[in-house]
């Protein structure tokens, strides 16, 4: 796309689970222009997960912005999931497999997983990456990587970094902890806060960005109470907006840029289970089943994270007959994913106004209607899919003095379409519901 003369463009980088996604928005949010790389997501082995980390944090985030084509860019920005990590060479390049979150070698022995991040999941990445790569000049996470392959300067955002604990803590990385795990803290990038300018590339600032999820809300707009918020990624996440901070057993609760709290979290009910059972079954219209004829799925095909934390639970599929077809059981698929969105809104026990989806899955139309037919509600679709990548567009304005509150981001946030629930669905999902349950209680 040309640059359009007076535009005051930002770039966003989102290294994602399946692929790099980008875009350049205006001032106002609006995006100019997009691309997607894609990378490998590796499965070497049940419990593994992992990245060529040159393939996808190197090379990728450089292939898109050089794809944006955006010379007139004022500043590009980061965004990754967590944890991750690799070990690099003297020069930034990856020298390592690049362990992803749900990896078994992040596995803490005894400890369940019941803070708003696996206690210690990066840490025993650490563990890992440096007993098999001892003589590596550093060890990075994601985003680590992309910025020091876009202004050579290893640096992550103070929110990515405190999910390594006990690796770093209020004050940085703790020289004695990384000493435990194999690493000295020079080894590990430097932190700074979201929205800052780290650097150059070109003639654009290099701001530090911020976890996936934490840039998706941004411009999600899901920003009052009741308000729940559907990522639905590799990775499905389900935050459900609340006034005040409030635990509950096996769901997660963090504070807000707003003051608020939300409670929820991540499962591996999204596009991991969804992409897998799009790979082993024939093609079939999902939306033309019979509403009373679809089996049930136990979507845990890697475990799962939020409420159960249990990484050794297992998929099923009930209830099946003769008469069931691919379609039937895409649908069912389906259907598991909205089952859990709907259980965790149902075990955080708020009040709910509204549903907000947003991530890549919102171009899915069988996945936003079974997550409404799932929890009996309308679901607004987020206007711009590549949510993670146009929040840490929305960091690159703050860092080139655009942008000066990160609750400003909010006015970026677009409704595309309203998915409603459907009349004849409601009775048999219910009954699908409760099965669904049942299932998970036989663990």
């Amino acid at each position: 796309m040309t640059p359009v003369s007076g535009e005051e463009v930002t770039i966003g980088i989102d290294i994602g689970t399946t692929a790099v996604k980008a875009v350049a928005a205006d001032a106002d949010g609006r995006v100019v222009a997009r691309t997607r790389i894609p990378h490998q997501l590796r499965v070497p082995a049940p419990d593994r997960l992992e990245h060529d980390a040159d393939e996808a944090w190197r090379r990728g985030p450089l292939a898109a912005l050089n794809q944006l084509a955006r010379p007139d860019a004022l500043a590009v920005a980061v965004s990754a999931m967590v944890p991750s990590l690799t070990a690099v060479d003297a020069d930034g390049r990856p020298i390592s497999p690049g362990l992803l979150y749900g990896d078994g070698r992040g596995r803490v022995p005894g400890t369940p997983a019941d803070g708003p991040f696996p206690v210690g999941e990066a840490a025993e990445f650490l563990r890992w990456t440096a007993a098999h790569a001892p003589d590596a000049a550093g060890y990075w996470p994601a985003p680590a990587v992309a910025n020091y392959a876009l202004a050579g300067q290893a640096v992550v955002d103070f929110p990515t970094a405190f999910t390594a604990a006990p690796l770093f803590d209020a004050t940085g990385w703790n020289a004695e902890v990384c000493g435990q795990y194999g690493a000295t803290a020079g080894q590990l990038p430097r932190v700074e806060a979201p929205g800052t300018a780290a650097g150059q590339v070109g003639d654009a600032v290099v701001a530090v960005g911020a976890i996936d999820a934490l840039c998706e809300q941004l411009v999600s707009g899901a920003d009052n109470a009741g308000d729940v918020l559907v990522l639905c990624g590799t990775t499905l996440i389900v935050w459900v907006t609340v006034p005040e901070a409030q635990q509950v057993p096996g769901l997660w609760t963090i504070p807000t840029a707003t003051g608020m709290s939300q409670i929820g979290g991540a499962s591996n009910a999204g596009g991991l289970f969804l992409g897998w059972v799009d790979r082993v079954l024939a093609p079939g219209n999902a939306d033309a089943v019979d509403p009373r004829r679809v089996p049930v799925w136990s979507p845990y095909l890697r475990g799962e994270r939020t409420p159960f934390h249990d990484p050794d639970r297992r998929g099923m599929l009930d209830g099946l007959e003769l008469g069931h077809d691919a379609a039937a059981l895409r649908r069912a698929a389906f259907e598991a994913s909205g089952f859990v969105v709907r259980q965790l809104i149902e075990l955080s026990g708020a009040g709910v106004t509204r549903i907000v989806a947003a991530g890549g899955g919102t171009r899915v139309l069988p996945w936003m209607q079974a997550i409404a037919d799932a929890t009996g509600r309308p679901v607004q679709v987020s206007g711009v899919a590549e949510g993670a990548a146009l929040g840490a567009a929305f960091l690159a304005r703050m860092a080139v003095g655009k942008e000066s509150a990160i609750t400003d981001a909010a006015r970026w946030a677009t409704v595309e379409r309203v998915v409603e629930p459907r009349a004849a669905w409601v009775e048999p999902v219910g009954e699908r519901y409760r099965r669904f349950l049942e299932l998970a209680s036989l663990r």
